[in-house]
């Protein structure tokens, strides 16, 4: 039993009966390819069963038998058919569920009300944060620069386009960036200092006085390095006095909405043009699953949509339906990665996500603290929602000796198997870098990886003298 108190997990509490459920979803997918030639081809979805995905995600949990019923009656009756032995419509292999776009369409309206997005705004699922930000910041490019980039393309330019952010942006960011023409000249990234929102301000005005046009400021919901949370309800303010595209990078924090102790500090996010989640962090939904959230779903949809008379759309038949997904982004086919979105909140709760995600900031506040008591261990940045950067500091040492001690420490904490924190490099200082987003840790987890460092440093101070005083 474990000594801390309030312990939650996301595992079953009865490991017999989910291992029964396991096995029966295995006979009935067997059972269903086997009896595949015996059921019609495609069949519509009865519009009282659509009406089901209308519903606003659960706050308590539904628990797994119950979500898997709901699964049998109200979306493995409704397949595309592509794996029917007489579906001959589109050039594809075996595949997806027919009912999957009102599963999508739930799931991104549910991740629309978690963030506080208007209703009308859209949404798409994409395989993690890094492709929601190139979408993301796709759509604010062809938004704001001020002509038809699709038409033209960038060739067509009549000023280059600059986006900005802090230099604590996630290189996926600047990844997108090259990828959309505007080349790493084009992300302008901004010093993270008091006067960041200032000389923030200051740098879009001397790029126009240049000739250039900024179209976009990245905000960060969360950085990779520390956890920190821009000014989001700032950001806000300045990109509506300049007529800039506000996207939010949410990928570590934007779900930590759900969590008291950390909404206040996301106020903002609401007010954002785009934003780009990582579903496969916070709320542990396996890999690979992310959303990015547009404000404006018209001007999403202007950013993709193309539609050729082979995929023309419907109101009746195999391509009838309200919303195509494909009109959203760059892929035709798509796997269903909504489903296991979906049966995850339906199973737990957002409720309970939100426990979960409260949980790991007081933990990571827990191990801060450690830290602070520690006479051996630094703490080398703030805590940041639920990153810890720290490391082993006995005092009288320089850098130049820390840094590889420290390295040391981390390889062989990982490689005897006992903690996996990772590192991270803060004002030419090598630290141990703790993510703490992980709904089985326990406060003796914490307990034992703080012991765990001094133990390591201590014996190799002892075995190599103290050298670089």
């Amino acid at each position: 039993m474990s000594s801390d108190p309030g312990y939650e997990t996301l595992d079953p509490t009865d490991w017999d009966s989910m291992r029964a459920l396991a096995h029966r979803m295995v006979d009935d997918a067997i059972t269903y390819l086997e009896t595949v030639r015996d059921r019609p081809v495609w069949q519509p979805v009865p519009a009282e069963v659509a009406a089901r995905f209308s519903a606003p995600a659960p706050q308590e949990p539904a628990g797994a038998d119950q979500v898997y019923q709901e699964f049998l009656e109200n979306v493995f009756p409704y397949p595309m058919g592509n794996i029917h032995p007489r579906f001959w419509a589109w050039y594809m292999g075996n595949g997806t569920v027919h009912v999957a776009n009102l599963v999508e369409e739930q799931v991104v309206n549910w991740m629309k009300a978690m963030v506080g997005f208007p209703a009308e705004a859209s949404g798409l699922l994409v395989s993690g944060g890094s492709m929601a930000n190139v979408l993301g910041i796709t759509v604010a490019r062809n938004a704001r620069a001020g002509f038809d980039v699709r038409e033209r393309g960038l060739q067509g330019a009549p000023a280059p386009l600059v986006v900005y952010a802090s230099t604590e942006v996630h290189s996926c960011n600047q990844k997108a960036v090259e990828l959309l023409g505007l080349g790493s000249h084009g992300l302008r990234k901004v010093p993270v200092k008091e006067d960041y929102l200032s000389a923030l301000e200051a740098a879009i005005a001397a790029d126009r006085a240049a000739g250039r046009r900024p179209i976009c400021v990245i905000a960060s919901a969360g950085t990779v390095n520390t956890g920190a949370v821009d000014d989001l309800d700032a950001l806000a303010d300045l990109c509506q006095r300049e007529g800039l595209w506000f996207h939010v990078d949410g990928a570590i924090g934007a779900v930590a909405v759900l969590a008291g102790n950390v909404k206040p500090q996301l106020r903002g996010i609401e007010r954002a043009d785009s934003v780009a989640l990582d579903l496969h962090k916070w709320l542990h939904v396996p890999f690979e699953a992310g959303c990015v959230l547009v404000r404006n779903a018209e001007t999403h949809r202007r950013t993709f949509a193309l539609t050729v008379e082979y995929l023309e759309h419907e109101s009746r038949g195999l391509a009838g339906g309200h919303l195509w997904f494909s009109d959203y982004g760059l892929q035709l086919s798509r796997h269903f990665r909504a489903l296991k979105v979906w049966m995850s909140i339906k199973e737990h709760g957002l409720a309970r996500f939100g426990r979960m995600i409260a949980r790991n900031v007081e933990q990571a506040r827990y191990f801060a603290g450690l830290v602070e008591r520690e006479p051996n261990l630094e703490l080398t940045a703030p805590v940041g929602l639920d990153i810890v950067c720290f490391r082993f500091n006995p005092g009288g040492m320089k850098d130049e000796a820390l840094n590889p001690l420290n390295k040391e420490i981390l390889t062989r904490l990982q490689e005897a198997g006992i903690a996996a924190p990772s590192y991270t490099t803060l004002r030419g200082q090598y630290c141990l870098r703790m993510a703490i987003s992980n709904h089985r840790s326990r406060l003796e987890d914490f307990d034992l990886l703080a012991r765990e460092v001094v133990r390591i440093g201590r014996e190799l101070m002892d075995g190599a003298g103290r050298g670089g005083r």
